[in-house]
């Protein structure tokens, strides 16, 4: 697995900015060139938009700076597995790389439930390292939801 260089401690900083903010913990950095581009937590809550996951959050602000709707090139560092709206931006962004924490058996949609990026109307898929910093994501997010219950 290539070296993440610091990128998915600054998603795992955004994750718990998130819980901070009562959203649910996933964090996110788009990079470029070695450089962050893009980072942002979930903002459902915030925003009140569902659509409005971390890496939808991050592709958005990316494209927005580059002047660019396709990111190729550019490697998406996130918390948690995808999901499958996520999973579709990242294809039609042309992400080169997809590095996440920890897997999401019940929501995910990269190596869990419908692993889109393997589906043959994905048009393009990504590298996909998955595990990087996996223990963090996920006690990050086991603790927010205990405290919910609590």
């Amino acid at each position: 697995m290539p070296k993440s260089d610091g990128f998915m401690d600054a998603a795992l900083t955004e994750a718990r900015l998130a819980a901070a903010q009562g959203e649910v913990p996933v964090g996110a950095v788009l990079v470029m060139d070695g450089q962050i581009i893009a980072r942002s937590g979930n903002l459902t809550r915030t925003k009140n938009d569902v659509t409005a996951h971390a890496e939808i959050a991050v592709i958005r602000a990316a494209a927005g700076v580059l002047g660019q709707e396709r990111l190729s090139g550019a490697d998406l560092y996130v918390t948690l597995e995808p999901c499958t709206m996520c999973a579709a931006a990242i294809s039609f962004a042309r992400i080169r790389r997809l590095y996440y924490g920890a897997g999401d058996p019940k929501g995910g949609a990269v190596e869990n439930g419908v692993r889109f990026f393997a589906q043959p109307s994905c048009h393009h898929a990504p590298d996909v390292y998955s595990g990087l910093g996996e223990r963090e994501a996920a006690d990050i997010l086991t603790g927010f939801f205990r405290s919910r219950r609590d």
